[in-house]
Parts: C-alpha cells; sequence; structure tokens
C-alpha cells in the first residue's frame, strides 16, 4: 500500500496514518498531491474519481486513521519541476514574520500574495517558505487568507502542531480579528451579521459567494474602531464561523462595502481610495490569540502596511 503517490499515471491507493485523523480530505490531498493545481483535485472529487473506502465523499469529509483513499491517475510535476520563488520575494517574506519556534511559524502575509499556487500561480507563501524552510519537512497552511488580504498567517511546521490548531479553530481556541475600511458610516458599536453563506462558481472559474437561505451558517461581529465623516469607517470584525469570502460579503449584505474590494465593493467608493493611492483590498488579518499545545498564550498583532497608512493619514476624522 502506497503511502505516497507517485507521478505514475495510474491508480493509487493511499492508507492514512493516525496521525492525519480530523483532516479533510480536500487539504489532505492538496498535502498529497503537491503541484497539483487545486482546480484539479476538487474537480477529481466532484466527479468521484476519489474513493475513501469505496465510497464517494465530498470536500469537507474529514480522514480517519487507516482510510483507503483512492486517488485516479494524474499527472504531478516532476520534482526539477518544483517553482523557485524570487529571491527578492523570499527576503519580504523573511522579514514578514512575526513568531517562529520549533513548531510554529506566523507570517504578516503582504496585499497580493497568494498563499498557495495553482489557478495560474506557480507558487505562493507556502511554497516559498518550503523553499525557505526545507529542513522542516512536515510545514503546512494551517488556515487561508484570500490573496488580497494581509495580515496574519499561520503555518504548522509539525503535525501536531497542525493537528491542534486544526481541533482549536473547529472550536473557539483561536481568537482572529481583522480591521476593515468600509463604504459609509457604520451604526454605533458592535454589530452581528448572521447571514447564511453559498458559494457559487461562475463559467469563467471565479468563485463568488452570495448571502442566501441555502447557503451555509455564517456570522461576523463588527466593531466601530473609527469614523471618517459619512465617508467610510474602519471597523474591527471577528469572524465566528471561517466560510469562503465570510468578511467581505457580509459586509456587503450590511451595506457597508470594503474598499478596494473587486468582487464584492462599490466601484465609486473605490475610486475614490485609489485617488489617494489606496490600490489594495482594505482587509486586514490584525491580531490573533490562541494557546499553543503546552498551555501558553500566544498573542500577536501586524501592523497594517505602508498603502494603508497613507490612505488613513488622508481621511478626515468625524
Amino acid at each position: 500500500m502506497n503511502s505516497k503517490p507517485t507521478n505514475a499515471q495510474s491508480v493509487q491507493f493511499l492508507e492514512v496514518p493516525e496521525e492525519l485523523a480530523g483532516q479533510r480530505i480536500d487539504n489532505y490531498l492538496r498535502t498529497q498531491l503537491k503541484g497539483a493545481p487545486k482546480t484539479l483535485i476538487y474537480r477529481i472529487l466532484r466527479k468521484g474519481e476519489v474513493r475513501v473506502n469505496k465510497g464517494r465523499v465530498k470536500p469537507e469529509y474529514r480522514i480517519q486513521g487507516g482510510d483507503i483513499v483512492r486517488v485516479p491517475p494524474i499527472r504531478l510535476p516532476e520534482p526539477n519541476e518544483t517553482p523557485v520563488v524570487a529571491q527578492p520575494l523570499l527576503e519580504r517574506l523573511e522579514q514578514a514574520i512575526v513568531y517562529e519556534d520549533k513548531g510554529l511559524l506566523v507570517v504578516n502575509k503582504p496585499a497580493g500574495i497568494a498563499v498557495h499556487g495553482g489557478s495560474g500561480l506557480s507558487f505562493g507563501v507556502i511554497e516559498a517558505f518550503r523553499q525557505l524552510r526545507p529542513e522542516a519537512k512536515e510545514l503546512e497552511l494551517v488556515h487561508r487568507l484570500d490573496r488580497d488580504t494581509s495580515g496574519l498567517l499561520m503555518l504548522a511546521k509539525k503535525r501536531s502542531m497542525l493537528r491542534h490548531l486544526h481541533a482549536a479553530l473547529r472550536g473557539d481556541g483561536v481568537d482572529k480579528r481583522y480591521w476593515a475600511l468600509v463604504r459609509g458610516h457604520w451604526p454605533t458599536g458592535t454589530r452581528k451579521v448572521h447571514a447564511p453563506l453559498l458559494k457559487n462558481t461562475l463559467r469563467s472559474g471565479e468563485r463568488m459567494v452570495d448571502v442566501n437561505p441555502e447557503g451555509k451558517e455564517a456570522l461576523t461581529l463588527f466593531k466601530v474602531l473609527r469614523r471618517f465623516g459619512r465617508y467610510a469607517t474602519l471597523v474591527e470584525a471577528s469572524p465566528v464561523t471561517g466560510r469562503t469570502h465570510q468578511i467581505r460579503v457580509h459586509a456587503k449584505h450590511a451595506g457597508h462595502s470594503i474598499a478596494g474590494d473587486a468582487k464584492y465593493g462599490d466601484e465609486g467608493f473605490d475610486k475614490e481610495i485609489r485617488d489617494l493611492g489606496g490600490k489594495r483590498l482594505f482587509l486586514h488579518a490584525v491580531s490573533l490569540n490562541l494557546t499553543l499545545p503546552d498551555g501558553t498564550p500566544l498573542s500577536l498583532n501586524a501592523p497594517v502596511d505602508e498603502t494603508w497608512e497613507q490612505v488613513m493619514g488622508q481621511l478626515q476624522d468625524d
């Protein structure tokens, strides 16, 4: 029984080791099929070409120790086809590290850099850090940020850390806070946006999310931090659930789209912010609070970039 897939274009059967139990099948396949585009993994899952214990599974299925995963014939890049990340980006990401120990690495991801390769991108943050930390053989993303969102991103250097943080994320063991610059005058005080979200994929392959009663439950807490007249508001967003594009869609649903959001934003507002030099999505993962496996509390904060600071400096307080 194979434990790792090869580049041979034939059906393979992988036995899941006990230490990987609890991972989603899509994440497991992305780990095992290094270099395979995310779209390919979701396609073979959707078509039922991936089987677990001879049965079809959905992407959200969580694997168990001893599961037998059937992987269909696919073409993976040869080892010498691994993309080489340019030195300037490697240096930029190395300088963006805000915390590192034997099991965990946390980086203040710049806006515009994807967390992983795929969808036309040859590499992202995870590929860069595998190049920067070749000794960390088990390096994996703990969670994801949209390409245009900046801020704190966790990478586990050990399987034990990955399992610990995935369990914490499924419960309430990780407190994540975001800053967002939104259009208009957000109402005073903390506000809940509790609206189900449904993912759709357009013919172009672009992924869009809508508020839809048939979608998955989603809850975000918003708190006003600073006002700029009736024009804009800086809010803190705390996602209670972790749905795709959740903060962006919930902000739009509340009538206050995030500045610079090409998918869900307001064109007029976005243009005004761009005219101030704000050529980015104004969503930033600003803080993380969690407990490490040994019981030590960890509290991290990440500063916003120069573009964000410059735009904020030009806006007039209420």
